[in-house]
């Protein structure tokens, strides 16, 4: 049902709230977005769909011209990094947001927090959660909380947790979390429940725990991963493990900060089960699916290399301008990206994208290329010599080389599928922005698989750092004497 009054959605910058957005407008609400920064919901699809305001929850001022008018609101905001002032800013943001909700006449409040029973030890962190929902409530503006525990899609931090430690470690020493029941749920079925909400009358001021069908272990949840991706692993348990010990360890093997490590491993000593059937209630329609489902939906995304949203988009919200060289780690890929201004037109940048390989070769280091390829060849790949169908068109599907085209669109990106062999999946991107100079981004990105994956990325990066800060060079260079 369309609303004639829209919906807001907070943390769009953010992992759920980002694959929020285009699950509303596909249901057919209008939908504002509110960021701190808008400049930094980048290039998203959806973003000519919706109506962005700026505004911070920790400054309430600017929650008046965000709140006017809006039906309902998704409150997706939380701390991730650890700290003694995290649960008071928290409970601060929460109390402004929903007062500043009741002077704008809204309607409802939907919020996403932790399971645990709050009868028990929780940890600070999943305390805090619920609290959150507290406090939004406290205004009298009535509040939707959702309880969830792991969600399950690549990008989330809970499971990235879980992929990067079963992908990087064949043999884990396990502390006592590992063994801590856990039911974790699929990220459509949290989108679908946060969608469904908006029409469930039945829903408005109640606490709904959801979780997969499956109660398991985090333990059970690497061994589940490691069947799915092949990898032989063991986990070896140890009587003590402290839960800061935990945090600098994730920090030394994952991409996950000990400052945020730590509260969120604290909080895996909680079991984190569905104790209420009351979603099944309000929302019979909508059956959740197992975790080898939602596992395995996960890893087809990343087979496909589709990056959407993850927990690092939130982080980057409070960065500056994005720099010319960028490393990280996201949704279990490892991402260098370079950036740089083009003094051409998107299409003399795209011509010179799209006639790249074949004859005319990569602009720099083509002995280098060519080494690859012959390398490939023999242990049984496809090397370079394969060539290209046309020397300046390009269109998906075609064969360039070792890689193979996955998308062309002219004037604004260029994706290729690496084909040569590797221990994982690569891929190399080009994204073209108009503007006066255009901007061109290169993003090499690799899924390693296992610990071998790593060691071949971490151990060809000085020469990939070479090759490929010397090719947008050359591709800038090209593009502008091209103009001329």
């Amino acid at each position: 049902m369309t609303l004639a009054k829209p919906v807001l959605v907070t943390g769009a910058t953010g992992y759920v709230g980002g694959r929020l957005v285009p699950a509303l407008l596909t249901a057919g609400y209008p939908v504002r977005v509110m960021a701190r920064d808008a400049g930094r919901l980048g290039q998203r699809p959806w973003l000519d769909r919706v109506d962005v305001v700026e505004a911070d929850v920790l400054r309430p001022d600017t929650l008046r011209p965000a709140l006017k008018g809006v039906r309902a609101a998704y409150y997706l905001i939380h701390s991730m990094r650890a700290g003694e002032a995290f649960h008071e800013r928290d409970q601060q943001a929460a109390l402004d947001f929903g007062a500043a909700a009741r002077e704008a006449g809204v309607e409802r409040i939907i919020y996403l927090g932790g399971l645990g029973d709050p009868d028990s030890d929780l940890s600070q962190h999943l305390r805090s959660r619920q609290e959150t929902g507290a406090m939004l409530a406290r205004a009298g503006v009535p509040v939707t909380e959702f309880r969830a525990a792991i969600i399950v899609g690549a990008g989330s931090l809970s499971f990235e947790l879980i992929r990067d430690l079963t992908e990087r470690l064949p043999a884990m020493v396990c502390p006592r979390w590992v063994y801590t029941r856990v039911q974790p749920i699929a990220i459509d079925d949290v989108l679908a429940y946060l969608v469904a909400s908006l029409d469930t009358p039945a829903s408005v001021g109640k606490v709904i725990e959801i979780g997969g069908t499956d109660v398991t272990t985090y333990g059970g949840m690497m061994l589940g991963y490691a069947e799915a991706r092949r990898l032989r692993r063991w986990l070896v348990p140890v009587p003590v493990l402290t839960p800061r010990l935990s945090s600098y360890w994730v920090h030394l093997v994952t991409p996950i900060p000990s400052d945020i490590a730590a509260p969120l491993i604290e909080g895996l000593r909680n079991e984190v089960i569905v104790r209420l059937p009351s979603a099944a209630e309000f929302f019979p329609n909508i059956r959740p699916v197992s975790y080898q489902s939602a596992l395995h939906a996960a890893l087809a995304n990343l087979e496909r290399g589709e990056i959407d949203t993850t927990w690092m988009d939130a982080l980057a919200s409070s960065q500056a301008d994005r720099p010319a060289l960028m490393l990280a780690s996201r949704e279990g890929m490892i991402l260098e990206r370079r950036q740089t201004r083009v003094k051409a037109t998107p299409d003399a940048v795209y011509a010179t994208l799209s006639s790249l390989g074949g004859e005319r070769g990569w602009l720099t280091y083509n002995w280098a290329w060519r080494l690859r390829g012959a390398l490939d060849r023999l242990v049984g790949g496809v090397g370079l010599r394969r060539g290209r169908r046309h020397p300046h068109d390009l269109r998906p599907g075609d064969a360039l080389d070792f890689w193979r085209v996955e998308i062309a669109e002219p004037d604004r990106l260029l994706r290729l599928r690496a084909e040569m062999k590797v221990p994982g999946r690569a891929w190399l991107q080009f994204e073209v922005e108009p503007g006066s100079p255009a901007s061109l981004t290169q993003t090499a990105l690799f899924a390693p698989r296992g610990l071998f994956g790593l060691l071949y990325w971490y151990g060809l990066y000085p020469l990939h750092a070479l090759i490929f800060s010397s090719l947008i060079e050359a591709i800038r260079s090209e593009a502008e004497a091209s103009e001329r």
